[in-house]
């Protein structure tokens, strides 16, 4: 099943309800096709103030969907909160006037949220940089894409809007080379392969994802076999898109989760010797977004996942 979204602004989004939507709720509706994460009770709260429109009228979170109906959220701005610079170690592997690249480090969030808004890479960078591009709002200055806070390795961020518009035009043209190193359970039976499965919010666990077509997105991840320890196989794992836990969930669907998820792996097995999925962000390259030179980084793998790595090789 799936529902037709278009995005005319960042605040604003809009369906059109198929026959597979028909008789439900539109709160429900809301929270499982939206990509943020967002409670069913902040969108009852945004049906309550008039965000919603159903038909270009407004409507109540118990609305049954009917086929054809246009829905068009209008999501408010963010409330502005007191986000505190906070001295914190970064390991800086690029820098200059437009753009900082860093190595993120496994168990590190990538930007506050509510409930946690100190202690993130955000807080670490507003002290280091003292200028970050603000396109994305007080919560996530700076931020241009993000990684998980248990995965390691590369990420970007912008010192201004102008270099903030072109790395993300980048990332929305599929042109910038990142490549990813993980350790799954299994022995992966091909040597290369290309999983192309559309992700979407998981209907039994709206905090997680799954393959679906019911309002979800292309995603393409690309996997080559560098070795194999029997019952785990070590991969780089390049993307074509980027969407949330994107190489997590295909991994999980072609059956070779990735060891030491918590999420969307099995529980833990006595070889796995590591916090969190053993998956690092090891090659970053993209056009910089003043002079178009490329630049191309890598970052070596984590203690943590050289040792798993020693652990498997001499079981």
């Amino acid at each position: 099943m799936s529902v037709s979204e278009q995005e005319s602004m960042d605040n604003i989004k809009e369906w059109v309800a198929e026959s597979e939507d028909r008789g439900e709720r539109i709160d429900k509706f809301i929270t499982e096709a939206l990509e943020e994460d967002v409670s069913r009770t902040q969108v009852q709260q945004w049906i309550k103030d008039g965000s919603l429109t159903v038909n270009d009228a407004a409507v109540k979170s118990n609305y049954m969907l009917v086929e054809g109906d246009r829905l068009v959220l209008t999501i408010p701005e963010p409330e502005q909160l007191d986000v505190v610079p906070e001295p914190m170690p970064l390991d800086i592997v690029y820098e200059d006037s437009d753009v900082i690249v860093v190595n993120k480090p496994r168990g590190l969030v990538v930007h506050p949220a509510p409930g946690h808004y100190s202690g993130t890479l955000v807080n670490a960078l507003m002290y280091h940089c003292k200028d970050l591009s603000g396109i994305n709002g007080v919560m996530r200055p700076g931020i241009v894409h993000r990684i998980d806070k248990d995965t390691s390795g590369l990420l970007m961020a912008a010192k201004n809007d102008k270099a903030h518009a072109s790395l993300a035009a980048q990332l929305k043209e599929h042109s910038v080379n990142r490549k990813y190193v993980a350790v799954v359970h299994g022995n992966v039976a091909h040597e290369h392969g290309t999983i192309d499965a559309p992700i979407g919010r998981d209907p039994h666990d709206r905090k997680l994802y799954t393959v679906t077509e019911r309002n979800s997105k292309q995603a393409v991840t690309h996997f080559v076999v560098l070795e194999r320890y029997g019952d785990y196989t070590l991969l780089e794992l390049k993307l074509e898109t980027g969407r949330t836990h994107q190489i997590r969930v295909h991994m999980k669907f072609i059956g070779h989760p990735l060891a030491g998820d918590p999420a969307y792996g099995p529980s833990r097995s006595k070889s796995v010797t590591i916090e969190g999925q053993a998956l690092h962000a090891a090659v970053l390259g993209f056009n910089h977004p003043r002079t178009g030179e490329l630049l191309q980084f890598e970052a070596p793998l984590p203690e943590d996942m050289l040792h798993l790595l020693h652990v498997l090789k001499n079981r």
